[in-house]
């Protein structure tokens, strides 16, 4: 069986473990080709050190190695500056990847959450995804990340899963990943922390009949 193309959206590096690091490590086990998007990154110019900047070199490279991703993609704009990017350059740049990888599978951020990265990320990924331009794709996941989605209180627009997929045997190397991320986890009841990793895991197992589970938004199936 041809393996599945699969390119996970992370508008920084955390996003692709917080929202389906378990999928992840599922779709590699089951022997997909998993690419990786970083669209953001640390510049010098918008006040990250150099050693800042080592050191998320060093966690991109340590995860990336441990999920054995086919390929990572970067496209190093600024941090919490995507809002000072051209529309069109930023939906120029995810195209270019998209069209490169060809996916079948994508995920990518949810279109409402709190971070102003993440709704531009996901703006410009629904213009680069429209099915006459990228027939190659046939399913689309919108994720959940801790501390953000869950913080959406005013939009009227909350994340409503309806796809659920089982990591019962993923969700302690998900844990791990993620506390490579030394500057971005923290202790309970800090939003990504490991016990706030475990309860939504266990929330949306128990929604799914599933002892551990990660849950998306379907865009699309075709």
């Amino acid at each position: 069986m041809e393996a599945n193309k699969i390119l996970v959206i992370a508008p920084h590096p955390d996003d692709e473990t917080l929202g389906c690091g378990g999928s992840i490590l599922k779709h590699v086990a089951e022997g997909d080709e998993v690419h990786w998007l970083i669209v953001t990154g640390m510049l010098e110019e918008y006040g990250w050190s150099s050693k800042d900047i080592k050191n998320r070199d060093i966690e991109i490279n340590k995860v990336a190695n441990i999920y054995q991703f086919s390929k990572v993609h970067s496209l190093s704009l600024p941090a919490a500056h995507l809002d000072q990017i051209n529309t069109a350059v930023l939906v120029s740049k995810v195209s270019e990847v998209l069209n490169s990888v060809r996916p079948g599978h994508v995920y990518m951020p949810f279109r409402f959450d709190v971070h102003s990265d993440h709704q531009i990320v996901a703006k410009a990924v629904q213009s680069s995804i429209k099915p006459f331009r990228t027939p190659f794709i046939n399913k689309v996941l919108m994720y959940e990340t801790l501390s953000e989605t869950g913080q959406n209180f005013i939009e009227g627009k909350p994340f409503i899963p309806n796809v659920f997929i089982n990591i019962d045997n993923y969700i302690d190397q998900k844990v791990q990943i993620m506390s490579n991320y030394k500057s971005e986890v923290g202790e309970h009841p800090f939003p990504r922390s490991e016990k706030a990793i475990r309860a939504l895991s266990a929330l949306r197992g128990s929604q799914s009949n599933n002892n551990e589970a990660e849950a998306f938004q379907l865009i699309y199936e075709c």
